[in-house]
């Protein structure tokens, strides 16, 4: 296996390909309704192949060793990297599950919110793809121990350095970012 730090290189300049881009003017209009200079789509890197093969192993590096049973969050950014985390589990035989939270409430069969072999009580990480303002990490949290998960730990894709992470610290105190915006930036430099 590649070492952590040259998958992370990897992984920034496949974003940089595939998922980050950088206007002069604030021309990318945000979920928040805000605008912005940087826009970033984790899908097409998190689709990938590669994209998947790095994420994955970041990401079970990143909570190999915090006793979780599960990671995953909502759907559908968190799923690519729910399922590629529980694949590389088992590569290493250290299996951790893979789970999905709704973004509205299923109405029929077994109503829930999260979908996956989890049960209440488990330990578990919420995934995220790119946070901004931590909105949509914090519905996962609530929307977790809702259905009785102990959410132990949170990590980050792309962190875009826009306050998320203070906003999800005061749900979760343990959060590992893989890549923050500037990262990307400075790679974008590089490669201009």
């Amino acid at each position: 296996m590649n070492q952590p730090m040259d998958m992370k290189a990897e992984l920034i300049e496949l974003l940089c390909s595939k998922s980050f881009k950088v206007s002069e003017e604030p021309v990318f209009k945000l979920v928040s309704g805000r605008m912005s200079r940087y826009y970033v789509n984790c899908k097409p890197t998190t689709l990938n192949p590669r994209g998947m093969f790095l994420a994955g192993h970041l990401i079970f590096d990143a909570i190999r060793n915090d006793r979780v049973a599960a990671a995953g969050g909502l759907t559908f950014g968190a799923d690519p990297l729910a399922m590629a985390t529980a694949f590389v589990s088992e590569l290493f035989h250290h299996p951790i599950q893979a789970f999905s939270i709704r973004k509205t409430q299923k109405d029929h069969g077994m109503i829930r919110w999260v979908e996956g072999d989890i049960r209440p009580g488990d330990r578990v990480a919420i995934l995220e793809d790119v946070i901004t303002t931590g909105g949509s990490t914090i519905k996962a949290i609530e929307r977790a121990r809702e259905s009785g998960l102990d959410v132990v730990k949170v990590v980050v894709l792309v962190d875009r350095q826009e306050g998320g992470l203070e906003t999800i610290r005061k749900q979760v105190s343990d959060i590992h970012v893989i890549v923050t915006r500037s990262e990307l930036e400075t790679q974008m430099n590089v490669r201009l």
